[in-house]
């Protein structure tokens, strides 16, 4: 779809991901504890996702916490799970608000159970929300991912129901945790770095990439437009010429 911002046109991604980069040195910066980035960063989330949601943007994904991060620091951790906690609880009532649905990928059979639970009964009662689908990675890893999706098409393989040879990419896709889920179109990282670290390996093939310097705590509505803006620079070939 097109949308008029700001006097301009512009096409608007269909599903944007986006690596929240930069919590830590957002807060190293101004002599706060780590946690005060993360909890930023959180309160940058919740407006992003409002702003995604009037731009257009029909499907958003965001890198919460992934299958690398449990090396962090225990008091660093435990204050992401807290967050991640009151989170999902808060996510329900301005979810339904807002007619929009939730879904968590990645293994969360490792988080706590009361986590699970959250994200069970958030998956629930947003299910029929169609205005935009708010996709959270958590304990989510890109080769993790196809590891789980492999080990469930060599499961189905070995019981007869499917023929290993009729496996392909769309077969995969479809056992991946985005199953349904169209592929990114843009992803954004903050902060400065440029790589993937580990997210939606396989999704990626042909996604356009933006990277930008902005600490996540500090990116907005304007930065997510300014790489709208690149998107639209584009030429999107997928491997043609």
């Amino acid at each position: 779809m097109t949308k008029v911002i700001n006097g301009e046109e512009l096409n608007i991604p269909t599903h944007v991901a986006i690596i929240m980069d930069g919590n830590g040195r957002w807060a190293k910066k101004r002599h706060l504890p780590r946690g005060m980035g993360h909890r930023e960063g959180g309160k940058t989330m919740e407006q992003i996702l409002e702003d995604a949601k009037d731009l257009g943007i029909r499907y958003l994904t965001v890198y919460a916490f992934s299958t690398e991060n449990w090396k962090r620091s225990v008091e660093e951790v435990t204050g992401i799970m807290n967050l991640l906690r009151k989170y999902l609880k808060d996510c329900v009532e301005r979810s339904l608000k807002n007619n929009m649905r939730v879904r968590v990928i990645g293994d969360t059979s490792a988080l706590a159970e009361d986590i699970q639970e959250s994200i069970r009964h958030l998956e629930e009662v947003t299910k029929d929300c169609d205005s935009i689908d708010f996709l959270i990675a958590i304990n989510y890893g890109g080769r993790d991912e196809i590891r789980r999706a492999v080990k469930k098409l060599t499961a189905q393989a070995a019981a007869g129901t499917i023929d290993p040879d009729s496996i392909d990419e769309q077969m995969i896709s479809d056992s991946l945790d985005t199953a349904g889920i169209p592929d990114p179109d843009l992803l954004i990282r903050t902060s400065g770095e440029e790589r993937l670290s580990n997210f939606l390996t396989w999704q990626l093939a042909y996604t356009e990439f933006y990277f930008t310097d902005c600490l996540w705590p500090d990116f907005d509505r304007d930065e997510l437009v300014t790489a709208i803006r690149y998107y639209n620079k584009r030429d999107r070939r997928f491997g043609g010429a």
